[in-house]
């Protein structure tokens, strides 16, 4: 039997790992596993600490794993063809195993290592983990990529009926056999990366993330989900998003608990019907489509990668963003990113991103409608704003998810939609309880002033301790003022191209 090098990247686990169980059913457990930490994963203006500290303590979690299963995990720096060479000549291994990576990055990294390691003689073999569909496989009848999520959604679960097994977890059990040779496995602390660790971050490793699934299945969360996952005051979604971008747990695991709700046990090939055709399970029919938003979006990175960097709708590329006065510009950016900017709902969701390297999904949405359609920021500053802070920083969702927000992705009339921070405020946080644990200049601020403090009288501004402008900003721009000004804008794109 040969000797494998499984490659672990974005696939932290040994649970439903493809590659891994691949490499181990073929060269009877001579397993390397190994992770090479490149200095691209550690520094640059992508780099978030939380994501960092996130890596470090899911791969002590997944060496405790291989440990106890006789192996333990081989930990190089350096750049990745070059330690995955050396550690072939010194095993003996004759080929290398890996998940594949579908961001344009990702795939240039990935063809030209593996370009370097066939040219030394070595076997390299890739599989699909890391998505249930990768982005070649849903086309639409013309044999395009999918640029609007209901059509491609409605193909997912399509295909999904048709294969249903693509989406069973694997149930083999993991062999790995000893490794004999003298090989470095040393996982740098984040004091030794010069990195203060952030004690309020997600917590890593594959044992977390199957605490969390089970937690958010037993909790009732998840058959809660499409009547509680908005409000941000509630422990309502799965917290499985930095999971998810690392790999310590496998859409198909996440897919295999929704449909566990049901009545139903899981799909073969003669029993399988979409869990939205079900109406008494909304909360698993919603769960679902979240990870198929997570695919769509990592297939039109994929099909469309201009769009990493700049608009999806290229029509927008000439759309003017900011003030006109960069100075005013740049103090509006610094107090979006501090939580100074006088909309409390807005101001709570940047410290919590600020704090715990984690946002809700509806403070994602109405933080990135605020500085794109009232602070009228390129979105690219709030993009890679996010990259640098959050745990589950992925780029193809943060990309779609920003470009959504601000008008220039994938969507039919993106521009029209823009949130009103207010209204937000109000339907998805009622009585205020998340926006007073983040602010807490706030806390003593009426429920019927939450929302909009500066409405207060100053009578009632000294009696609770909260003096707009002293204790807490008044708001630095008007939303309606604002609202007008990038309609303007977009129509004006709109009216030059149907001209």
């Amino acid at each position: 039997m040969p000797t494998i090098i499984h490659w672990f990247r974005r696939d932290l686990r040994l649970t439903d790992n493809t590659a891994l169980n691949a490499a181990a059913r073929e060269s009877d457990g001579a397993v390397i596993p190994v992770f090479v930490l490149d200095d691209n994963l550690l520094k640059g203006r992508s780099v978030a600490v939380a994501r960092v500290q996130f890596l470090l303590e899911s791969l002590r979690a997944l060496d405790e794993g291989l440990r106890a299963r006789g192996s333990r995990l081989i930990v190089v720096r350096g750049e990745p063809a070059q330690a995955l060479l050396a550690l072939a000549r010194a095993t003996g291994a004759e080929a290398v195993y890996f998940n594949r990576d579908y961001t344009p990055l990702a795939r240039r990294r990935d063809e030209r290592i593996a370009e370097a390691l066939r040219a030394a003689g070595l076997r390299v073999e890739t599989f699909k983990d890391l998505v249930i569909f990768e982005p070649r496989e849903l086309l639409n009848a013309a044999g395009q990529p999918y640029t609007v999520f209901t059509p491609y959604k409605k193909a997912w679960l399509s295909r999904l009926s048709e294969q249903p097994e693509v989406a069973l977890p694997a149930r083999d059990p993991l062999t790995l056999r000893p490794i004999a040779h003298d090989l470095p496995s040393h996982i740098p602390t984040m004091a030794e990366l010069g990195l203060t660790p952030m004690p309020d971050a997600p917590r890593g490793g594959e044992p977390e993330a199957l605490r969390l699934l089970a937690r958010f299945k037993e909790s009732g969360a998840l058959r809660a989900y499409a009547n509680q996952r908005d409000y941000l005051a509630i422990e309502g979604t799965s917290r499985l998003s930095p999971h998810l971008r690392f790999g310590t747990i496998s859409p198909r695991q996440c897919y295999a608990e929704a449909v566990s709700t049901l009545s139903r046990p899981f799909p073969n090939k003669r029993s399988f019907s979409p869990a939205a055709s079900d109406p008494k399970k909304e909360g698993a029919d919603a769960w679902i489509s979240e990870l198929i938003w997570r695919e769509f979006y990592a297939q039109v990175l994929y099909h469309f990668p201009h769009a990493d960097q700049g608009n999806f709708r290229r029509e927008y590329d000439d759309l003017r963003w900011g003030s006109g006065d960069p100075a005013l510009d740049e103090a509006r950016f610094a107090a979006w990113c501090a939580g100074r900017t006088g909309y409390p709902i807005v101001d709570a969701a940047m410290r919590q991103l600020n704090q715990t390297a984690w946002m809700h999904n509806r403070a994602r949405m109405i933080v990135a409608s605020f500085l794109t359609k009232d602070l009228l920021l390129d979105w690219r500053l709030g993009e890679a704003y996010f990259m640098q802070k959050l745990a589950d920083g992925d780029p193809a969702s943060n990309n779609g998810g920003w470009q959504w927000a601000a008008g220039t992705g994938t969507d039919a009339q993106p521009y029209f939609r823009i949130f009103n921070p207010r209204l937000q405020s109000e339907r998805f946080d009622p009585q205020g309880e998340y926006i007073r644990r983040w602010v807490p200049e706030l806390a003593n601020v009426p429920t019927e002033y939450i929302h909009e403090p500066s409405k207060m009288p100053p009578l009632l501004q000294r009696q609770v301790g909260c003096v707009i402008g002293r204790d807490y900003p008044a708001p630095i721009v008007d939303h309606a003022a604002q609202k007008d000004e990038i309609l303007r804008r977009f129509q004006a794109i709109k009216a030059v191209a149907l001209a």
